[in-house]
C-alpha cells in the first residue's frame, strides 16, 4: 500500500515544494513515490495552484540546467586552450612525440531491440488489496471505465498503454465521493478477492488494468 503521509510531513511537503523544491527531490526525502507527493500536493493546493507551481518548477530548473552547461562549456573550452598550447610548446622545443594509437575491437555481438517490459504495472496476483474498497459506478450499477490516458499521473507510459481500458477503485470513501458525479455513485465492495475471481471476465470487456491510489495493476 501507498505510504500514508502525516499532517506535519504534508504541510512540510507544501511549504517545500512552494519554495521550489522538485517532486523527485520531495520523494526521496520523504521515502515515498513521486506520484503520492503529487496526488498529495494536488489535493491540498488544488489542481490550479498545483499546475503553476510545477510549471515554476520545469522554469528554474531548465535555468539551472542551462546555466551549469555552459559553466562546464567554458572548463571545457578553457582545457582544450592549455592543451594546444602545450602541444605548440612541445613542438616548438622539438619535445613532441609520436602519439600511440590504440585499436578498438569492433562489437560482435547484437543489441537486443525487443520491447522494454512493462515495469510500471504490479501484476494482481502479487497485490494485498485492504478489506475493503470502494468503487465508482453509474446508476445502473455498471461499471465506470476509461482509459489510462484520462489519468495525468501516468501519461509517462507508452502510447499502446495509454490506449488501455481500467477501472479505478478507492481505499478511502471520501476520496471516491469527491471524484463521483452527479450521474454516478460509489459502491462499496467488501470482499476484494473479487477482482481476482472476475478477472477473466474483466479482460474479456477489454480491460487490462485497475489504478489504485498510486499504484497501476495489471490483471
Amino acid at each position: 500500500m501507498a505510504k500514508r503521509l502525516s499532517n506535519i510531513e504534508k504541510n512540510e511537503i507544501i511549504k517545500s515544494f512552494s519554495d521550489g523544491i522538485s517532486i523527485e527531490e520531495l520523494s526521496k526525502k520523504f521515502n515515498c513515490t513521486k506520484l503520492t507527493i503529487s496526488r498529495n500536493l494536488k489535493k491540498i493546493l488544488g489542481e490550479d495552484s498545483f499546475e503553476k507551481l510545477k510549471k515554476q518548477e520545469s522554469s528554474i530548473s531548465s535555468i539551472t540546467e542551462t546555466t551549469s552547461d555552459k559553466v562546464l562549456n567554458k572548463r571545457n573550452l578553457t582545457k582544450d586552450v592549455e592543451f594546444d598550447d602545450q602541444l605548440i610548446s612541445q613542438e616548438v622545443t622539438g619535445n613532441l612525440t609520436n602519439p600511440e594509437f590504440i585499436e578498438l575491437t569492433p562489437l560482435d555481438y547484437e543489441i537486443d531491440n525487443s520491447i522494454q517490459k512493462d515495469i510500471s504495472s504490479i501484476p494482481l496476483s502479487k497485490v494485498d488489496f485492504p478489506k475493503e474498497v470502494f468503487m465508482i459506478v453509474n446508476k445502473n450499477v455498471e461499471l465506470e471505465i476509461k482509459v489510462l490516458r484520462d489519468y495525468p499521473d501516468w501519461h509517462f507510459l507508452p502510447e499502446d498503454d495509454l490506449n488501455r481500458k481500467t477501472i479505478e477503485i478507492f481505499n478511502d470513501l471520501k476520496i471516491a465521493k469527491r471524484d463521483c458525479r452527479r450521474e454516478q455513485k460509489v459502491l462499496k465492495v467488501p470482499n476484494t478477492d473479487v477482482f481476482k475471481i472476475t478477472a477473466r471476465i474483466l479482460i474479456s470487456r477489454g480491460i487490462t488494468r485497475i489504478v489504485n491510489d498510486d499504484k497501476l495493476i495489471s490483471l
